[in-house]
């Protein structure tokens, strides 16, 4: 990954959320979009915005065989971790993966909601006795 000094820092002190972040091509390079690294409270002027197309750093060899997957089968690149190694390189994991069809979103909707009623009377048993 490609970092600023100011979000080293912010990530060494764990402040770093990849919930809603996938990677995406663009010109010929794979780039972090949404990958959230809170500013670091120290740096002053010298900080970073928190939510910026940050670049990934891979072998030619690996984007092609990435951007090749993710084009044909129309997969999407997500992000697992974000981890330093034993040189100090912020390293990031990427799996291709495939978004739910229509009707399992629907199905898990529902188990949510289901859930959610199960839930709310059992509190309220419990609000009773």
């Amino acid at each position: 990954m490609v970092l600023h000094g100011s979000e080293v820092k912010s990530l060494r002190n764990g402040r770093c959320s990849i919930e809603e972040a996938y990677a995406r091509f663009k010109d010929g390079e794979l780039w972090l979009v949404d990958c959230e690294i809170d500013e670091y409270r120290n740096a002053t002027f010298w900080n970073h915005p928190a939510k910026r197309m940050r670049k990934l750093l891979l072998h030619r060899r690996e984007l092609d065989r990435f951007a090749g997957r993710a084009k044909e089968r129309g997969l999407t690149l997500i992000p697992l971790r974000v981890y330093f190694t034993d040189r100090a390189v912020a390293k990031c994991v990427i799996a291709l993966c495939k978004g739910r069809k229509l009707h399992d979103k629907r199905e898990v909707l529902k188990k949510a909601d289901a859930r959610r009623e199960i839930d709310r009377a059992m509190k309220n048993r419990q609000r009773r006795t």
